[in-house]
């Protein structure tokens, strides 16, 4: 991460705070935190809060152990150190925000991200300070995304197609959920991904295959069983997310037919992408096909959602979701169709809205694969 990207992105959060009238807004570990300064931490017991003002350079607000990761950072922000000892904690955070000029005014907050812990030190910092939603704001920054981040998704897609080629030869009769997801996730990591997954893979076989978020079990893989892969890649903290269903010998009719639907459901909603458009419009297209086949109540959740630093976040592609898609989202097209104690298939794709239409980052084959059986 450049540090123009970084001074940018900074630059253009201070305009978004003026026009929002807020004073201020704190971000906690977490993929904005990283968005805005170039720096990784996690979340522990100790508070780290970054805060960035309307007016001034940003503060950050971590412990000593901390300290080395400013080292060297092209552009200022100014720390406010704490030790070990937590009855001087809440001593450092009020320092900090006096010294940002926080007594009053609004402070935007993250909902999602804010845990308790945090936000009863900025409270009691700054008992007359106003905490609001920064929720819309933030996301507003992050749901477009320019050539380098698409770049690093585009990579991220490539090793995860690369890493399940790799796998699907272990793929047979008498193997277990859990070893296949075991194998996939040392591909992934073989194949370059970051260790730190988007999320541990789902690998379902036959009947799990109708619960869209399934964890992998004991269960053994049968002939006549549909296998549903959902996995991802990480490189430099941002993400890929695919999933394909295959079949192993033959299935029964009825399933084979709902993965054509669902193929054509995922065609429908990735033809339906163009920048002025609304999310749900996307949704729609998808939702029609499935509709029309007869099997609407058997698709039982959105058509997809954002992607980039997380695996949720906006926009999301729901009926219920009216955001104008602009060129740079990026976002999942996941069309599924779910029969309870049967089977289910789902087709995810990551494409990147343009102006007439969207790529797709993901290219493995969308047709219900059979794989091959060895006698």
């Amino acid at each position: 991460m450049t540090k123009s990207y970084i001074i940018d992105r900074q630059k253009q959060l201070k305009q978004s705070l003026i026009e929002h009238n807020l004073t201020a807004v704190a971000l906690n570990p977490g993929p904005d935190l990283t968005y805005f300064t170039g720096l990784n931490f996690h979340l522990m017991e100790r508070p780290i809060i970054g805060i960035f003002l309307s007016e001034g350079s940003p503060v950050i607000i971590l412990p000593e152990l901390e300290q080395a990761k400013l080292s060297g950072l092209e552009y200022e922000i100014r720390p406010f150190l704490y030790s070990e000892d937590q009855s001087s904690w809440s001593n450092v955070i009020k320092e900090a925000l006096t010294e940002a000029g926080l007594k009053t005014g609004k402070l935007g907050v993250i909902p999602r991200r804010l845990r308790l812990l945090e936000l009863q030190y900025l409270e009691v910092a700054s008992p007359k300070m106003e905490i609001i939603s920064a929720q819309h704001m933030i996301s507003s920054h992050r749901m477009v995304k320019g050539d380098y981040e698409i770049g690093l998704m585009q990579e991220a897609a490539r090793i995860a197609e690369c890493a399940l080629t790799a796998m699907l030869p272990a793929i047979k009769p008498g193997v277990t959920e859990k070893d296949i997801a075991s194998k996939l996730v040392s591909r992934l990591l073989h194949h370059g991904s970051d260790p730190q997954l988007p999320f541990f893979p789902i690998v379902a076989f036959g009947p799990n295959t109708a619960n869209p978020h399934a964890a992998p079990t004991n269960q053994e893989l049968k002939l006549g069983d549909l296998v549903l892969i959902d996995w991802g890649a990480n490189i430099d903290g941002y993400f890929s997310d695919i999933t394909r269903t295959f079949a192993i010998g033959d299935i029964h009719p009825e399933l084979e037919q709902i993965a054509e639907f669902v193929m054509e459901a995922n065609a429908a909603g990735r033809s339906a992408v163009k920048a002025g458009i609304t999310a749900n419009e996307v949704d729609l297209a998808a939702r029609k096909v499935i509709d029309k086949a007869g099997y609407g109540e058997y698709f039982i959740h959105r058509t997809g959602h954002g992607l980039g630093r997380e695996t949720h976040e906006e926009p999301y592609i729901s009926q219920y979701d009216q955001t104008i898609l602009e060129p740079g989202m990026t976002f999942t097209i996941e069309p599924g169709i779910y029969l309870p104690n049967r089977g289910g298939v789902r087709i995810e794709d990551d494409v990147v809205v343009t102006k007439d239409g969207c790529i797709s980052l993901t290219h493995q084959p969308r047709e219900l694969s059979q794989l091959l059986i060895e006698e």
